[in-house]
């Protein structure tokens, strides 16, 4: 009788593990949540740039930064939703922000969630609600489509439910759409709706639950002339002015945009010309 009970005991455990241990939150200053099994991976070097050399995103920057010192303090902030055109810098100034923040001499630890593990989100809160330490909880190019449900799982971040999102948590997302959702889906399900205003109301509304919407938008040529004269500044070199600007404009022409992202590509480039190592 003892082999069959205690293989049923083992199956039961199987179908029922014990729950993993809590997180080592002293192991880094930054995480990625990862699931099956359930984890926080220490990041021990983020990949981001000085929050100096984000140029042409001032206002955004300054109210991302003020608004994250507030939480890291303890006072009162808002989620955020930075939404806008690509390559303009968004996941970088969350990198950028939290950076500063550390540099302040506040505590503040970034975790980083994929879209694709949003099912899992109740499990992480549990983990963080739990530590006493204060956290970005940080999502990148965040999006829905027409039958994703994953959106209804963002809300436990956003508002919490019936417990409330926990106090010393604050929600960062990324986004190329400023509802989330595309444009022509929105409008398709309008038109055929039997009520157009509810058709969308539910996905449309999420992006309403955040208190901060900061926009992004494409850069004008002055501002790709200054980031990268930034990245220059910065890197110590001194190419001359005018063919910088001339060979800056052939290569954002032969991309199609001008970005912040066009503009590291175009220095990695002139960088790797002048045998410097980035």
């Amino acid at each position: 009788m003892t082999d069959p009970l205690l293989r049923i005991a083992a199956a039961l455990e199987r179908l029922a593990p014990a729950p993993a241990p809590a997180p080592d939150f002293a192991a880094a200053e930054a995480f990625v949540w990862a699931t099956a099994p359930d984890r926080l991976v220490p990041v021990a070097q983020v990949n981001r740039v000085d929050l100096a050399l984000l140029k042409g995103i001032d206002r955004a920057r300054d109210t991302l930064l003020a608004n994250t010192l507030q939480f890291a303090r303890g006072a009162a902030a808002n989620n955020a939703l930075l939404w806008g055109a690509r390559g303009m810098g968004k996941s970088s100034l969350v990198k950028a922000v939290h950076a500063e923040v550390l540099r302040q001499g506040l505590a503040l630890k970034m975790v980083e969630l994929a879209r694709e593990d949003l099912p899992s989100v109740g499990r992480l809160l549990n983990h963080l609600r739990a530590s006493g330490q204060r956290f970005v909880l940080f999502c990148d190019d965040l999006s829905f489509s027409h039958d994703d449900q994953h959106y209804k799982s963002l809300k436990a971040v956003l508002d919490g439910g019936i417990e409330g999102r926990p106090s010393n948590v604050l929600f960062y997302a990324t986004s190329n759409r400023r509802h989330l959702m595309p444009r022509d889906m929105i409008e398709n399900e309008r038109s055929t709706a039997i009520n157009p205003s509810e058709a969308v109301e539910e996905k449309v509304s999420l992006s309403d639950r955040f208190g901060l919407w900061l926009g992004f938008h494409p850069c004008d040529q002055d501002e790709f002339f200054a980031m990268i004269e930034g990245y220059c500044a910065a890197y110590g070199l001194s190419p001359d002015p005018e063919g910088l600007r001339a060979e800056a404009v052939e290569w954002y022409r032969s991309r199609g945009s001008r970005s912040g992202r066009v503009a590291w590509q175009f220095f990695t480039d002139l960088a790797g010309r002048h045998g410097l190592a980035l």
